[in-house]
């Protein structure tokens, strides 16, 4: 008899969950269930943009770069530092670990071209994991984790990343 107490998960949740438990468990060793499941979870709320853009500017506008998100996150106390702090970790982790060539020398201008994602995404996941916050939130140890192996997490995602290239288009268009 199937559990009807548990959420329904789409293919692309199960896919990414899969892939990452693969890939973090079997290649690299991470027996860090928490850790794992956090990676794939960013990794899945990352595909709506509404989720990379959730953290707005004064004038309403999405505050995009990792420079506009730390100005943000000093302007920002208790919880809500937290979350910018934790955003921050979460977008320079999926960014240089999903499209590590979309981190430096993309030619805008940006102020994020200076930036060293790695130092900035552990220093933001470092604070927010000092912030306490209520028992829906990631736990502050999780967040201490993933600031001590943030490096670990992005060359996870690279790996992620190469798998699902090198994988079967056809097996591909079952995840649509």
């Amino acid at each position: 008899m199937p559990d009807h107490s548990l959420p329904k998960r789409s293919t692309l949740d199960r896919f990414l969950s899969g892939l990452s438990e693969y890939i973090f468990q079997t290649k690299l060793g991470v027996a860090d269930v928490q850790l794992v499941e956090y990676v794939s979870e960013l990794m899945l709320r990352f595909t709506r943009v509404d989720a990379i853009q959730r953290v707005r500017r004064d004038d309403g506008r999405p505050a995009t770069e990792v420079f506009q998100l730390m100005c943000e996150a000093e302007r920002r106390i208790g919880t809500a530092r937290r979350e910018v702090h934790r955003h921050i970790g979460d977008v320079t982790l999926f960014r240089s670990g999903m499209f590590p060539e979309s981190v430096r020398g993309n030619g805008k201008g940006s102020p994020d071209e200076l930036l060293d994602y790695f130092h900035h995404g552990k220093r933001s996941y470092k604070i927010a994991s000092t912030i306490e916050a209520d028992e829906s939130r990631p736990p502050c140890d999780l967040l201490d984790r993933l600031s001590d192996q943030f490096e670990l997490c992005a060359y996870g995602l690279r790996e992620i990343r190469r798998a699902w290239e090198e994988s079967d288009p056809a097996d591909q268009l079952l995840i649509e």
